[in-house]
C-alpha cells in the first residue's frame, strides 16, 4: 500500500507543481536562490574527495545504483583490514573526507556508501529499512571481496551500523557509533505523522529554516561547514526533480521513527567504542516535541553512558563542548580515538 501511495502521491504532486501552479502551495524558493546553480538531487557536479563508483541493484523491481567510495591505502602501506563509513540522514559520503584520509595513512582500505535514497545514489520510491539498507551494504562489501570489516556509523549511520552488525555479527568485527541518533524511541516521545505530512515539510521548508538547522549540529559552527548539509540541499531544492529526493526523506524519516533499534544493543557482539559529543540534543522530529519532554529528550551525555552500559564490550569517550558531529568539530580528537580503538 505504501509503495503504491509513494508513487501516486508523487506523480500528483509533481503534475501539479507543472500544471497547477496557482491552485498549490509552491514550492519555497531559497531567498537567495539567484546565488544558488541548481543541483541535481544525485549530486551531479558536486565533487567528492575520491571517486564515486556505483553497484546496480534492483530493488522492489526497478534498477538503481548504489553510489560509493572505495579508497585503498598506497600501494605497500596497507594493513590488510578495512573499514567502513556510514553517514548520517541529512548527510553523503563527502563529509568523511577527513576521516577517510586519516585511515588511509594508517594504512587501512576505506569503504564509503552513500545508502540508497541519499548521495549520488538513486531516489526510489520503496519501503525503506534498516535491514534492507543493511543487506545493499553486505551487498556492496561481498561485490568488493571484504570479509570483515570495521563499521563506523554517525547520527542515522549509527542505527544502521547497528542493524548491520546484528545482522551480520562475523563480518562486522568492531563498532562505531558517532553520535548515533536512535539512542530512544521516538515512539514514545514524538507525535506520529504520516508520510504526506512528512513529505510537504520537506517542501515547505525555509532556507532560514535549513541554515538554522544545520548551525544547531554544532557548538562552534564554521561556514565550511555548510558544504556537507545546507548548501546541496538548497541547491537541490532548484532541481526540477526535487519533489523525488523530498518523497525519499519523508520516506527515510519514517524508517528512522518506525523501526528502533535502541531496544537490540545488549545483543551486539562487536567490540564497540561509542563517541559522544556532550553538547549534542537532536531528537528526530523535535519541532513536534511536546512541551513537557522538550528538557527530557536527546540528553546525549545520559544516552550515550546508557547505550554504553547495553553493549556487552562498549568503551565511551564523551567529548566536551562538542555537537552532533565529532569528526568535523573535534577533528582531530576523533580520529585520535578512532585510530586507537582499531590498534586495541
Amino acid at each position: 500500500m505504501r509503495h503504491s501511495f509513494g508513487k501516486r502521491f508523487l506523480g500528483t504532486a509533481l503534475l501539479a507543481t507543472l500544471l497547477l501552479p496557482a491552485t498549490i502551495i509552491p514550492l519555497p524558493v531559497p531567498a537567495a536562490a539567484t546565488e544558488l546553480a541548481p543541483l541535481s538531487i544525485t549530486l551531479e557536479g558536486y565533487g567528492y574527495p575520491y571517486p564515486a563508483q556505483f553497484l546496480p541493484l534492483t530493488i522492489e523491481s526497478q534498477d538503481v545504483r548504489m553510489a560509493y567510495m572505495d579508497v585503498q591505502p598506497a600501494q605497500g602501506k596497507g594493513n590488510g583490514k578495512a573499514v567502513l563509513l556510514l553517514h548520517g540522514k541529512n548527510f553523503f559520503g563527502a563529509y568523511w573526507k577527513d576521516t577517510i584520509a586519516a585511515l588511509v595513512a594508517q594504512g587501512y582500505r576505506v569503504i564509503v556508501p552513500d545508502q540508497i535514497g541519499f548521495g549520488k545514489s538513486s531516489k526510489p520510491d520503496i519501503h525503506y529499512s534498516f535491514h534492507l539498507l543493511a543487506s545493499n551494504t553486505k551487498t556492496l562489501l561481498d561485490h568488493l571481496g571484504v570479509q570483515e570489516v570495521t563499521v563506523v556509523g554517525h547520527s542515522m549511520g549509527g542505527m544502521l551500523a547497528t542493524r548491520f552488525a546484528l545482522m551480520y555479527p562475523q563480518l562486522a568485527t568492531r563498532l562505531v557509533l558517532e553520535n548515533p541518533i536512535g539512542l530512544e524511541d521516538y515512539r514514545d516521545l514524538v507525535p506520529y505523522q504520516t508520510v504526506e505530512a512528512a513529505y510537504h515539510g520537506e517542501l515547505n521548508a525555509t532556507e532560514q529554516g535549513i541554515r538554522a538547522y544545520n548551525k544547531s549540529y554544532y557548538v562552534n559552527w564554521k561556514p565550511e561547514y555548510d558544504a556537507y548539509f545546507a548548501t546541496p540541499a538548497l541547491r537541490m531544492r532548484l532541481s526540477g526533480e526535487y519533489p523525488r529526493q523530498a518523497l525519499s526523506a519523508a520516506l527515510t524519516y519514517q524508517m528512522i521513527y518506525e523501526q528502533p533499534v535502541c531496544h537490540e544493543f545488549s545483543k551486539l557482539h562487536a567490540t564497540t567504542l561509542v563517541v559522544i559529543g556532550q553538547s549534542d540534543r537532536t531528537v528526530v522530529g523535535k519541532a513536534r516535541l511536546p512541551k513537557d519532554l522538550l528538557t527530557r529528550a536527546g540528553n546525549y551525555p545520559e544516552l550515550g553512558r546508557a547505550t554504553a552500559q547495553m553493549i556487552p564490550r562498549a568503551k565511551l569517550v564523551e567529548i566536551q563542548n562538542v555537537g552532533h558531529i565529532p569528526h568535523l568539530e573535534a577533528r582531530e580528537r576523533f580520529i585520535k580515538e578512532l585510530i586507537g580503538f582499531l590498534k586495541e
